[in-house]
């Protein structure tokens, strides 16, 4: 199935979310605002997105590529995912029911219910919520949106990608955080074929990519992390997978702490709030888990702003 996730379905799929979704901007500062060597350094504020993050892409996608049953749609989510789900179901006149795990933060939860859909708060993890999901679905007959293992999925979280080649033309690296990998497996996917670097990001508490490209094969990792309600699956994604593993250059782990200092400096300079999760990969570069050549244009993608740190 990975080979329907190519670049010009990418681009097709744009054009479908277009009219929906907003062309996140790009900021172009450099390393040194923030402390670091000096190089190009690029931010995509895709926490400005409807919904707060990244997540309203993929969303739109399948609501709007998928026949939509009566019963509406379903999904499961640490919180972003259900906040982009209830935002597009709400747009579309759709029903929509989000099981979301005990995990998730107060805020999150507050907006998926702020656009209308059905919350369940069930388990302590993601995966908790998501089998729960998966039950509703087959009693209810309503359209499961998965948050991460679905091709529009994978398809509109490429649109990121889509738009970076025209934000930052001569980007080099970029940084991508990873939870079940729709983000970085569209992204991946999108520059394939391009010579840019994509580097995912995960916390030491939840390295999922890490563990299965370690095995070979997705496989179940812990959940921990101050970032445990957006980037804490159990597992990557089936889908991604082999993405990741011809495309995505490395992955990089940053501990909590990391994140937290990153959340502040992003506040600092550039008076930016930005969820742990959101975070992650700006992490990566703050504390010199990955350090760019003077001249090397970066990338980060700063994915959701669902917080109230």
């Amino acid at each position: 199935m990975t080979s329907d996730i190519r670049p010009s379905d990418i681009a097709r799929v744009h054009k479908t979310i277009g009219p929906y979704v907003r062309r996140t901007p790009v900021i172009h500062v450099n390393g040194a605002d923030v402390g670091l060597a000096s190089f190009p350094l690029a931010l995509k504020l895709e926490f400005t997105q409807h919904g707060g993050s990244f997540k309203a892409r993929g969303a739109f996608a399948n609501l709007l590529s998928r026949a939509i049953p009566p019963a509406g749609v379903v999904a499961a989510s640490g919180g972003n995912h259900g906040v982009a789900v209830a935002y597009a179901s709400k747009r579309l006149g759709v029903a929509a029911k989000i099981f979301v795990p005990t995990v998730s933060s107060p805020a999150k939860i507050a907006r998926i219910r702020g656009y209308g859909a059905d919350v369940v708060v069930t388990g302590d993890r993601y995966a908790d919520a998501l089998e729960a999901s998966d039950r509703y679905a087959a009693e209810s007959s309503a359209l499961p949106i998965h948050a991460y293992d679905q091709i529009e999925t994978l398809l509109g979280q490429g649109s990121v990608g889509r738009e970076l080649t025209e934000q930052a033309p001569t980007a080099a690296t970029v940084l991508v955080a990873v939870g079940g990998g729709g983000l970085i497996g569209g992204v991946a996917a999108w520059f394939a074929d391009r010579a840019v670097k994509v580097v995912g990001v995960e916390p030491v508490g939840a390295p999922t990519l890490t563990e299965a490209l370690k095995a070979g094969k997705p496989v179940d990792a812990p959940a921990g992390s101050i970032a445990a309600d957006s980037l804490a699956p159990r597992r990557v994604g089936t889908l991604m997978f082999p993405i990741a593993q011809r495309h995505v250059d490395r992955v990089l782990l940053v501990e909590d702490d990391e994140i937290v200092r990153a959340q502040e400096a992003l506040w600092n300079a550039f008076r930016l709030v930005v969820e742990p999760g959101g975070a992650a990969a700006f992490a990566a570069l703050l504390c010199g888990r990955y350090t760019p050549a003077p001249d090397e244009q970066v990338v980060v993608v700063l994915c959701g702003a669902n917080t109230e740190r």
